[in-house]
C-alpha cells in the first residue's frame, strides 16, 4: 500500500532513526526480496565519480534476501560484465540467477512466478524515462504489468523537450491512481541535517519566509561532453541544479511557476570564458553551450521568495553548495551537504549560531532503508518513517527548472 495513504505519518523523520548502514539492522522481514535493476550504469553499480551506487545500499538493507532477478539495459554486454564481477564478492547469492533483458518487454516475455519482483529501481537515463511516448514510458508500462510493484526512479524524472512536461504529470497521476509505493531519489531530503531543519520548523511552528540556495560546481573534474550540451543534457539547472531546487522547494513549498525570473551567464560574454575544461566546447553547437551562471527568483504560493543561483566557475573537484532557510526569528543554514553536511542555526534571543555537525550521514541508504521499509509494512505502522519525494512531487520541481531555464533564456535573448 502506498505511504501516501497513510496520514498519521509525520512529512519529516526523526533524525535517530537515520542512520549510516553499519549501524543498521537488516530489514526484518521474512523469504526473498525480488528486485529489477532498470539501467546498468554508475548510478546502479557505482564509479569513482561519486557516491551513487543503488545496489550497494540494498544488499545492505536486505543482505541475503535481496535477489536481483533481472537486469534490464540495451548494453546487454556492459550489464553481464557487471554482474559478473558482482558474483566474485560475497553478495554472490543476490547476482548469480540474474538474467539480462534489453527491454522491459522481453523481461516480461521470459519472466517466470519465482521472478516476480518487489521493486523495480529506475536508474536509466532521464531522457528516456518519464513521458507517455512509446519507448520513454517505462514507468506506465511497469504499471501495466505489474501493478502494485513499488517503484524507486531516479532524478530527474525526465529530461525531455519542455512540450513533455505535461505527460510527467500524467505519469504522476498514474502512479497516485495505481496506489503503488514510489519513490524518487532526491536524497537530499534524508539528510539528518535537513530532517533536524524540518524538526526546528515544525516544533517551533515557523512559516518560512525565504529560501537561498547556491551550487557551485567544478567544471574542470566533468569530462563528459553531454554535460556541456543542453540538448543531451537539458542543462546543469535541470541536470545537476534540481537537487536544490528540490530542497528549496521542500521548505519554501509549492512555486507560483508564473512568477518564476532568470539571468544567466553565457559562454560568450567576456565574464563566461572558463580556462581549464577537459572537453572540446567546440564540438558543442553554440546555441545549445551551457550557461555558466544562472541566477533565478521567485514566489512560493504561501507568498515566500525563493532564490537560487548555479554556477559552473570553480576548478579542482570539490563542489560548494549551500542552503539557508529564514523563517521569524530563525536562520538555518545547512553547508556543503554532499561530502560532510554542517548545519548553523540562529535562534530568537540570541545572535549566536549553533553549529551542528553530521558525521557518517548516507542519505542514499536512508532512501532505500526508507522505501524497503514502507514496501515491507503490511500493518501501516505509523512509526515507519514515510517516502519524502513522490513522483508528484519530483514532477513539480522539474517544472520549476524548466521554468528557471526557461526564464534565463527569455533573459539572454531580450539583451541581444
Amino acid at each position: 500500500m502506498s505511504s501516501s495513504r497513510s496520514p498519521s505519518r509525520r512529512n519529516s523523520i526523526d533524525i535517530s532513526q537515520l542512520q549510516p548502514m553499519h549501524r543498521v539492522h537488516q530489514s526484518a522481514g521474512v523469504g526473498d526480496f525480488n528486485v529489477v535493476f532498470v539501467g546498468a550504469g554508475n548510478i546502479m553499480f557505482g564509479s569513482d565519480e561519486g557516491p551513487w551506487n543503488h545496489s550497494f545500499r540494498f544488499e545492505h538493507k536486505l543482505g541475503p534476501r535481496l535477489k536481483v532477478v533481472a537486469v534490464i539495459d540495451p548494453a546487454v554486454e556492459r550489464a553481464r560484465a557487471v554482474l559478473a564481477q558482482k558474483c566474485e564478492t560475497f553478495v554472490r547469492s543476490a547476482y548469480e540467477h540474474t538474467q539480462v533483458y534489453k527491454n522491459l518487454a522481453e523481461f516480461v516475455q521470459h519472466m517466470t512466478p519465482n521472478m516476480a519482483p518487489r521493486a523495480f529501481v529506475i536508474g536509466s537515463p532521464p531522457m528516456f524515462r518519464g513521458t507517455t511516448n512509446p519507448g520513454r514510458d517505462i514507468e506506465l508500462q511497469i504499471l501495466k504489468h505489474f501493478p502494485g510493484v513499488a517503484l524507486f526512479i531516479e532524478k530527474p524524472v525526465a529530461t525531455g523537450p519542455k512540450e513533455e512536461l505535461v505527460q510527467a504529470f500524467k505519469v504522476s497521476e498514474e502512479i497516485k491512481k495505481s496506489g503503488a509505493t514510489c519513490s524518487v531519489g532526491y536524497m537530499l531530503r534524508y539528510l539528518r541535517a535537513v530532517q533536524m531543519m524540518k524538526q526546528i520548523i515544525e516544533e517551533n511552528n515557523l512559516t518560512v519566509m525565504a529560501t537561498i540556495a547556491r551550487y557551485a560546481a567544478a567544471y574542470e573534474a566533468i569530462a563528459k561532453l553531454d554535460w556541456w550540451d543542453k540538448s543531451k543534457s537539458a542543462g546543469p539547472i535541470i541536470e545537476q541544479g534540481t537537487h536544490f531546487c528540490d530542497l528549496s522547494r521542500y521548505f519554501g513549498g509549492d512555486v507560483d511557476i508564473s512568477s518564476v525570473v532568470a539571468h544567466s551567464l553565457e559562454w560568450d560574454e567576456p565574464a563566461g570564458k572558463l580556462s581549464k575544461q577537459k572537453i572540446d566546447e567546440s564540438q558543442v553547437a553554440p546555441e545549445n553551450r551551457i550557461s555558466r551562471v544562472t541566477s533565478a527568483t521567485w514566489k512560493y504560493e504561501s507568498g515566500a521568495v525563493g532564490t537560487f543561483t548555479h554556477l559552473t566557475a570553480l576548478q579542482g573537484h570539490d563542489y560548494s553548495c549551500e542552503l539557508e532557510v529564514y523563517a521569524d526569528g530563525y536562520q538555518l543554514k545547512l553547508v556543503n551537504p554532499y561530502v560532510a553536511p554542517i548545519l548553523y542555526v540562529r535562534r530568537p534571543g540570541s545572535d549566536h549560531e549553533e553549529t551542528h555537525q553530521f558525521s557518517e550521514d548516507d542519505p542514499f541508504f536512508s532512501e532505500v532503508s526508507v522505501l524497503i521499509d514502507n514496501i515491507e509494512d503490511i500493518e501501516e505502522d505509523p512509526e515507519t518513517a514515510q517516502i519524502l519525494s513522490s513522483f508528484e512531487d519530483a514532477v513539480k520541481t522539474y517544472e520549476l527548472t524548466w521554468a528557471i531555464r526557461e526564464a534565463a533564456e527569455r533573459s539572454r535573448a531580450a539583451r541581444k
